[in-house]
């Protein structure tokens, strides 16, 4: 029975980060644009470095009809293909003009749902068109629907959208104003070491943040969950009072996760020490806490969370507070994690000689894959979440460790899980990740990691590797 729940409640999470990859995979590829309008808002509003009237017109269309629209684009997109992106932004065009507030999360409801309709119509259409007719039927088919979703976005899922927007809105300003907002971190934290930070980040508090920004210049929602300080805290801890390979890779974690703003990097070392996510409650707590007390806020969201890009996104005169309100969580966090780390007996290298046992139980396995795939192995893909951060520091530390074996003859590229090409050998995951990826490809070969930087699992991969060639 144990077995049973265990197993549905990895597949419910499995499902939940793949939600969370999809909202991160509409929004990643346009933070660029976000993080324009920010700079925008910080420079040329009333309030920022350099007021300036007719600059500062730039501000409100931007937010309220490109960044929404680019959404709508990219998620019609992604399900279903050109025609989807178009259906997608037309759906979500009746909602910008049928609503007061940023369409964030009408576009990332609406684009998707545009794009699923036009894949439903377009496999509908398959082998039913006269020939002669297709461009007729293609372009008609798009412009019938586009109009009925235009209408409909304008009429009924735009109002809903809001009325569901504001109690979401009105819960968290109730937090804010009693000060209860530091309580969020007893949700952010759990969820981020789980890999669910994208759907707390992307689907609620930027679409809250971009909506608060435009009223008042900046907003806390955008560093609520992003806050790089407690990571730093509990990395620093482990650096110190860590054990064998804990306290060997925990430096080089500090400056990926600290300075290149891949938090994943940190998630491990809670998962090592399940306690130590108390000190990350209390760091982020600590955190909004002092942004409180400051008044601070950034004027978008900060991605990757580095601190280079939290420093970016700080509007005049919040510096004090933004850097008091990172380093109150650091130092919160790292003493909490330090206490916890002196006091436990436990040896911090017990996960990784689990890992280093399992791998030699399955050598021979390995040494089958290295005799009989050696040959045809030329594609490894690493994976993530949203298939930028610790993907592709995995991928070049692979490429690395091949390299100096005289081995540049396999590809090695990193994805999105759900992306990753079907003609892959082997597909490398963190193996809180596994589940997720064996359900989106059951047929490739997976090696999940419990650490990005040394990790067993990836040296007997580069020495089977090695052994094969």
């Amino acid at each position: 029975m144990n077995t049973t729940n265990e197993q549905k409640q990895v597949s419910m999470r499995a499902r939940v980060q793949a939600f969370g990859g999809f909202l991160t995979n509409m929004v990643l590829p346009n933070i660029g644009a976000f993080i324009a309008w920010g700079i925008v808002t910080a420079l040329f509003i009333p309030s920022g470095w350099f007021p300036n009237e007719s600059l500062n017109e730039l501000v409100s269309p931007t937010v309220s009809y490109l960044l929404p629209l680019l959404l709508a684009y990219t998620g019609g997109r992604m399900v279903g293909g050109q025609r989807g992106a178009v259906l997608g932004s037309l759906g979500t065009i009746g909602l910008i003009i049928g609503s007061d507030i940023p369409m964030f999360m009408g576009a990332m409801i609406v684009g998707p749902l545009g794009g699923w309709i036009m894949k439903k119509t377009d496999n509908f259409l398959e082998g039913k068109i006269p020939a002669g007719f297709e461009m007729v039927v293609n372009n008609f088919s798009i412009g019938i629907l586009g109009f009925i979703l235009m209408i409909l976005s304008y009429l009924l899922i735009g109002p809903t959208i809001q009325a569901a927007n504001q109690l979401v809105t009105n819960a968290i300003e109730a937090l804010v104003s009693t000060g209860f907002l530091p309580l969020l971190s007893l949700i952010n934290e759990p969820a981020k070491v789980l890999f669910l930070n994208n759907v707390i980040d992307q689907g609620v508090y930027y679409p809250l943040g971009m909506q608060q920004t435009l009223e008042a210049g900046k907003s806390i929602y955008f560093m609520v969950a992003s806050n790089p300080g407690p990571g730093l805290g509990l990395l620093l801890a482990y650096s110190i009072f860590g054990k064998k390979a804990a306290k060997r890779t925990a430096p080089g974690a500090i400056i990926i996760h600290f300075f290149g703003g891949i938090h994943e990097l940190y998630f491990p070392y809670v998962l090592m020490k399940p306690i130590t996510i108390i000190s990350m409650i209390a760091g982020g707590m600590s955190g909004i806490v002092t942004f409180q007390l400051f008044g601070v806020g950034l004027v978008a969201g900060p991605s990757p969370g580095s601190i280079f890009s939290y420093l970016a996104l700080t509007p005049k005169g919040n510096f004090l507070g933004v850097i008091a309100g990172v380093t109150i969580a650091t130092i919160v966090s790292f003493l909490v994690t330090s206490v916890i780390l002196k006091a436990d007996k436990t040896a911090d290298e017990d996960v990784f000689e689990e890992s280093v046992e399992r791998s030699k139980s399955m050598k021979q396995e390995g040494k089958q894959l290295s005799g009989a795939r050696s040959v045809s192995l030329s594609k490894i893909s690493f994976a993530c979440d949203a298939g930028m951060g610790s993907s592709a520091m995995g991928a070049t530390t692979l490429k690395n460790k091949l390299k100096k074996a005289g081995i540049e003859d396999i590809e090695i590229k990193n994805y999105r899980i759900e992306d990753v090409p079907t003609d892959s050998d082997i597909i490398v995951v963190h193996k809180d990740l596994e589940e997720r990826t064996r359900k989106s490809h059951p047929d490739i070969q997976i090696v999940a990691l419990q650490n990005y930087l040394q990790d067993p699992a990836i040296d007997r991969l580069v020495e089977e590797i090695v052994e094969g060639k």
